[in-house]
Parts: structure tokens; C-alpha cells; sequence
């Protein structure tokens, strides 16, 4: 796992041992940031379900202010917690542990990426409702790309206005109706 681009670019991310961690392909990665690179300068980007950071993180090394990680796995945090010290990044980063549904919509954000473990379906409906009622400026989905039915077009104040696929994963770009 490295950093694509920007500041940070091909330093090596350490990732938490075993299966339970699924970071976003480096393809996927760097189409996303293609996409959002006319509006990552500056922003405060929300990592949801971090892992080892690597999108948040990716975020920052292209210009974001701020990274906001929330993340529950306790090895996850740990590999986390290393790749911020072993970047520098500390002071533009938030760390918060715990579960990312109870929490996702009290934290202010200009980006929110969302990517909750693909077996834990509920954890998507959970967190695009609350940031649908909250009116989140962008919410973008990470799912399995068979998984893409099975997410509503409007949750809330969201609206679905774009879906980038990769192989076996997509991301859907939500956006205030």
C-alpha cells in the first residue's frame, strides 16, 4: 500500500494484519482522486472506516486541510496511528475511534468517504440516513460494484449523482439535492 500522489506520494503505508482490513485498491484510489481534484484543496475530508487511512491520507497528500478518521478496529488503529507519525501529519488529523455510525453525522466535514466492510451491509443505510438528515456537502461510497442496486438513489437531503466503477468496486458520489 503506498500514496499515489502529491506530498506524500510512493511513501508505503503499513496496513493491520489479516483480512478484516480492506483497503481501496490504488486504481480506484487514484481515479477517485482524479475525479475530486478540482475540490480537495483546502477541504476537511471525513475518512469513515479508515483501515489503515490510505484514502484520508491520499487526501491530505493532495492538498486537503484536514483528514478526520473514524475507525473501530483496534489493530486498524494501530497501523493508523504509525502511518500518521510516520508521515508527520499529526497535526492535521483527528483520529476517532469507535463505530463510525453512531458518530459520522456530528463530525463536520466539506468530504465525507464512506467504506464500511462489505459483510456489514446495515452500516451503509445506518450512516447515509444520518448524513442524509444532516445535509452532508458530499458523500462518497466505496461498495462492491454487484452492490450498487442495493443502494437508494436519495437518502435524505442525498442525492446519487455519479457512479465510478473498477473492476469489482465502485464508488457512488452522493451530493445535497
Amino acid at each position: 500500500m503506498r500514496v499515489i500522489a502529491g506530498e506524500f506520494r510512493s511513501r508505503r503505508l503499513k496496513t493491520p494484519p489479516g483480512s478484516d482490513v480492506r483497503p481501496t485498491p490504488d486504481r480506484l484510489r487514484e481515479a477517485l482522486f482524479n475525479v475530486l481534484a478540482p475540490t480537495i484543496e483546502g477541504c476537511v475530508f471525513l475518512d469513515a472506516y479508515a483501515g489503515c487511512g490510505s484514502v484520508g491520507i491520499e487526501a491530505l497528500s493532495r492538498g486537503a486541510s484536514r483528514a478526520v478518521f473514524l475507525e473501530k478496529s483496534r489493530p486498524a488503529l494501530r497501523a493508523l496511528s504509525e502511518n500518521i507519525a510516520t508521515l508527520g501529519i499529526a497535526s492535521r488529523c483527528d483520529v476517532h475511534p469507535g463505530n463510525a455510525a453512531s458518530s459520522i453525522s456530528k463530525l463536520r466535514a466539506d468530504i465525507v468517504f464512506l467504506d464500511p466492510p462489505y459483510p456489514r451491509e446495515i452500516e451503509y443505510e445506518l450512516c447515509l440516513r444520518a448524513l442524509g438528515e444532516s445535509g452532508a456537502p458530499l458523500v462518497i461510497v466505496q461498495h462492491a460494484s454487484k452492490f450498487t442496486h442495493h443502494l437508494q438513489e436519495e437518502y435524505g437531503k442525498l442525492k446519487r449523482v455519479r457512479i465510478l466503477s473498477q473492476g469489482d468496486n465502485s464508488v457512488s458520489f452522493y451530493e445535497p439535492r
